[in-house]
């Protein structure tokens, strides 16, 4: 990442140096999920799509411990290996929204505040800016090469309530909880970036 395009990395002391964690992150561009797997303080095992795993890049992305989901269904393999990273103390990475898309955290899923809830691993909201506001002219799918894509790390934060409810009534007011804490991070981000 950092051979190809400038990354600007803000607040990276804000993720848990030890123990379990779950970083947050809006999804706006292809490269959104490299890049912060490039610059995180922590190895960081993202939840990709099946349809990635595909030729050389299958093997490449079960090595380096990325967790393949089957978005067709409800994945119980995907969520037990989630789990599993969480569990061994690693960093789990979620784009909440499920797929990419604006990268405003406006339509959030309910698996962020599970996996949080059900480990109680810390939320750390994470906002990845610049990477679609414009396109290359050699490869329009990509930022221009040495273009510079920020990378703001927020405040950890814990989603559940306290209470340790795991009814869907409860994860419902975690996934509003969290839509809150990671829309405020995108403004904060946006506002300390220019972006």
């Amino acid at each position: 990442m950092y051979g190809l395009w400038k990354p600007r990395v803000l607040g990276a002391w804000r993720v848990p140096p030890t123990g379990p964690a779950i970083l947050a992150v809006n999804h706006s561009h292809n490269i959104d999920g490299p890049m912060l797997m490039g610059t995180a303080p922590r190895p960081v095992h993202f939840l990709i799509k099946a349809e990635a795993f595909v030729g050389p890049l299958d093997p490449f992305l079960t090595g380096i411990g990325q967790v393949k989901v089957d978005r067709t269904t409800a994945d119980r393999a995907a969520i037990g290996n989630a789990l599993g990273v969480l569990e061994r103390g690693g960093v789990l990475g979620i784009f909440p929204e499920g797929t990419r898309g604006e990268g405003d955290f406006a339509s959030l899923r309910s698996g962020l505040a599970y996996f949080a809830v059900r480990s109680g691993a810390p939320v750390v909201p994470v906002a990845v800016l610049g990477s679609a506001e414009r396109r290359s002219r050699l490869i329009g799918a990509l930022p221009p090469l040495r273009s510079r894509v920020d990378v703001v790390f927020g405040d950890p934060f814990e989603a559940g309530d306290g209470s340790g409810r795991r009814t869907r009534a409860a994860l419902d007011e975690a996934t509003v909880r969290v839509q809150k804490r990671l829309t405020d991070h995108l403004a904060e981000a946006k506002r300390l970036t220019g972006r």
